[in-house]
């Protein structure tokens, strides 16, 4: 619609999976500062940690310094729209403002009236000012809205290599997405991937092995290498010229790191790799041990007594068990070495590992009491992982005593 018209929406919601279009908003507007004129705020909803910063950062995008200074040391709703429209009093707009939220779905751990008051914004200032808020990605997107196997494989076939047909790109994209759609529908990370196996999977082509049609061949080929490429998803700790020489060196090697992947080479920062730590126990030994483990003066336990009588199984044959948070935190904080407190960054870091999907949040999102996780990596890369912090993680696990 026009951007003079005066019937405007109140408000946007923009939501999608990832790398579906969702920030063409942004692109809109930023390219268009010279030709349409067009005023905008863009808020980080991850970067503005409190409703301060939030008005904040608004009014210094509109008015500049002069206004932001004007908020109190802790505004309220009240206050932002009282120091707004003496702004635009001042100085009125000659276009719509626009307000983008990026990551909005985190205003609802904020005073619930805020995201409902932050849509009707245009209500309590529409005598003086137009102003549309525009919510991009406000809350996660079910399955269904994700982009099909099929979408993705036509997207993606338009990146084929201009030194092979159509046909033998799409044929390799399907193999690809046969390996990765189960765990991975991000297109960028997809494309990523695709790119950085391409010359794998062509290897034989080159050597006069086999011919293009021969897909399965084909298929056997590459199938190891996309497994092991399949447990950097997302990590994106190397470029394509690095997981190259990597494998090359990899092949070389022997003793213990034979056999590991790029994967055990991940660099996280130093407290993320001890809450990994802390997750991988919490998942692989029965929380009775931790006293056991962790109590410095919990006094002399017979291992007889604290062995279950004709207990075999391995915890590590059944799998990584889910954890509660407060258990992760109180293992982490007797395994770290230096007292640490628990500040936001510790629960920013453990965000980070569940995104990298390094840990897996089993509990549902509204449970935010009580959230439980499980650890997602193998032994192999918490043993690289371990000895990057000089810690015995083999002393600490229960199948081992």
């Amino acid at each position: 619609y026009s951007t003079k018209s005066t019937n405007h929406y109140p408000s946007i919601f923009i939501y999608g999976h990832r790398a579906s279009g969702k920030n063409i908003t942004l692109t809109v507007l930023h390219h268009s500062s010279s030709s349409l004129q067009l005023p905008h705020a863009t808020v980080s909803c991850v970067e503005c940690v409190s409703v301060a910063l939030l008005f904040e950062q608004v009014l210094l995008s509109f008015f500049g310094c002069d206004a932001a200074s004007l908020l109190p040391r802790s505004p309220s709703l009240s206050d932002f729209v009282r120091i707004y429209r003496q702004q635009c009093s001042q100085s009125p707009a000659k276009q719509t403002r626009y307000i983008v939220m990026e990551k909005a779905e985190l205003l609802r751990d904020t005073d619930a009236n805020l995201l409902p008051a932050l849509l009707r914004l245009q209500e309590l200032v529409r005598k003086c000012s137009n102003l549309i808020v525009t919510v991009v990605d406000c809350m996660c997107v079910p399955p269904s809205v994700c982009l099909f196997i099929g979408e993705l494989q036509q997207i993606l076939s338009q990146d084929r290599h201009p030194s092979y047909t159509a046909e033998f790109y799409s044929s390799y994209i399907n193999i690809l997405l046969g390996v990765f759609y189960s765990v991975c529908r991000d297109l960028r990370e997809l494309r990523h991937l695709a790119a950085l196996n391409f010359s794998k999977f062509c290897e034989p082509l080159a050597e006069g092995k086999v011919k293009e049609t021969d897909t399965h061949k084909l298929w056997r080929n590459i199938e190891p290498h996309l497994k092991k490429a399949m447990q950097t998803v997302y990590l994106r700790e190397v470029s394509s010229l690095q997981w190259e020489q990597m494998q090359q060196m990899e092949e070389k090697e022997s003793g213990a790191l034979r056999g590991l992947s790029a994967h055990t080479h991940v660099e996280l920062p130093y407290y993320s790799k001890f809450l990994l730590i802390a997750a991988y126990l919490a998942s692989y030994n029965p929380a009775r041990t931790d006293k056991r483990f962790f109590l410095k003066h919990h006094g002399k336990i017979k291992k007889t007594n604290f062995l279950k009588k004709n207990e075999k199984t391995s915890n590590h044959l059944l799998g990584p068990k889910p954890f509660p948070l407060d258990r992760l935190l109180a293992i982490f904080y007797s395994v770290v070495d230096n007292r640490v407190a628990p500040t936001a960054s510790i629960f920013s870091q453990i965000s980070s590992l569940v995104t990298l999907q390094l840990l897996t949040q089993v509990s549902h999102d509204d449970q935010l009491d009580a959230p439980k996780y499980k650890c997602a990596v193998s032994m192999d890369f918490i043993c690289a992982i371990s000895r990057t912090v000089n810690f015995d993680i083999v002393k600490y696990l229960y199948d081992f005593l």
